[in-house]
C-alpha cells in the first residue's frame, strides 16, 4: 500500500502504511494540512501586528466517526505560542482571521460535517 502523488508545482507526497519508511495516511495529512495552512497565517499575521513569536507549534486532534466513511467529526487545534512581544489579543484575532477568512483548507474542512475549534496558550 504505497501511493505518490505529485502535486501541480511538481512536489511528490509519498502516501503508504509504511510508518517507518515515512510513508503518511492521507487521513493524516488532512490535520497536518490544517495545521500548517493555520500556522502560516498566524505567524504572517503577528509579524504584520509586529508581535515577536520566539517558541510556535500547533497540536491537531481529530475525532473520527466509527462509521465508513470515516470523517472526521470534530478537529481541535492548539496554537501553542511563546515570544517576548505577544499581546494576547493580537494572537486570538490572528487565529480568528485565520479560521475565517484566510486558511482554505480550514474552510473547506468547516464546511461539511467536520467542526473545528481553535484554542490557543500563550507563555
Amino acid at each position: 500500500m504505497r501511493f505518490e502523488a505529485t502535486t501541480g508545482t511538481g512536489r511528490t507526497i509519498v502516501f503508504g502504511d509504511d510508518h517507518d519508511a515515512n510513508e503518511y495516511s492521507p487521513v493524516e495529512t488532512v490535520l497536518a494540512s490544517l495545521a500548517a495552512c493555520s500556522a502560516m497565517d498566524v505567524v504572517s499575521i503577528l509579524a504584520k501586528k509586529r508581535q515577536v513569536v520566539t517558541s510556535y507549534r500547533l497540536e491537531v486532534d481529530g475525532d473520527q466517526r466509527d462509521d465508513y466513511p470515516q470523517i472526521y467529526t470534530r478537529i481541535d487545534v492548539t496554537h501553542v505560542l511563546e515570544g517576548t512581544v505577544l499581546l494576547e489579543h493580537a494572537v486570538r484575532r490572528a487565529i480568528e482571521l485565520s479560521a475565517s477568512k484566510y486558511c482554505p483548507v480550514n474552510a473547506m474542512i468547516s464546511a461539511g460535517a467536520t467542526e473545528v475549534h481553535h484554542h490557543y496558550r500563550m507563555r
